[in-house]
C-alpha cells in the first residue's frame, strides 16, 4: 500500500508523504480513513519510526491528517483544499524546473498534454465498463467513481 524506494534520493519520509497525498488525490484514502500506526507502518517498510513520525507530523501540519492520542491517525475530512494547495505548488515548482532547464512554454504545454493524455488512458484501463467504477490493483471493484 505505502510502497516507498528505498535505493531512491528522494527522502523516505518525503515519499511517503507524497505517497498519502497521491493516494488521498486517487481517493484511494478517504475522509476518516485510519492510517497504520507508526511503529506498524515502520516495520512494514523497514525504516525507522521517527521516519513515520515525520512524514506523519508533515501531513498533520498541512491539514491532510488528524492524530488523535491513543486513537491513531485518519484522513482529515477537509484535505480538499490541503491536497489541491499541494498539487499546484508541486507543479509550480516542476514549471520552475522545466522552465530554468531550458523548455520553452509550448514545449511544457505539449508535455502536460501527453501527460494528461496517459494519465486518462490509465484511469480508463482501471474502470469497469459497466460499473463505471474504479478497478484497483488487486482487480476488484472498488467505490471510488470517475
Amino acid at each position: 500500500m505505502f510502497d516507498i524506494d528505498l535505493q531512491s534520493r528522494t527522502p523516505i519520509y518525503e515519499q511517503l508523504y507524497k505517497r498519502v497525498v497521491a493516494m488521498t488525490v486517487r481517493r484511494e484514502l478517504r475522509s476518516g480513513d485510519k492510517l497504520p500506526s507508526v511503529r506498524e507502518l515502520a516495520k512494514e517498510l523497514g525504516v525507522n519510526p521517527n521516519t513515520v513520525a515525520k512524514a506523519f507530523q508533515m501531513l498533520e501540519r498541512d491539514g491532510l491528517i488528524n492524530t488523535v492520542p491513543g486513537r491513531g491517525s485518519f484522513i482529515s475530512g477537509t484535505n480538499g483544499a490541503a491536497v489541491l494547495k499541494i498539487s499546484r505548488e508541486n507543479f509550480a515548482k516542476a514549471v520552475t524546473n522545466a522552465y530554468s532547464s531550458g523548455l520553452s512554454e509550448e514545449e511544457m504545454i505539449d508535455e502536460v498534454r501527453v501527460t494528461v493524455t496517459a494519465l486518462k488512458e490509465k484511469s480508463s484501463e482501471n474502470t469497469d465498463d459497466e460499473t463505471g467504477k474504479n478497478i484497483n490493483d488487486t482487480g476488484e471493484k472498488g467505490d471510488s467513481e470517475q
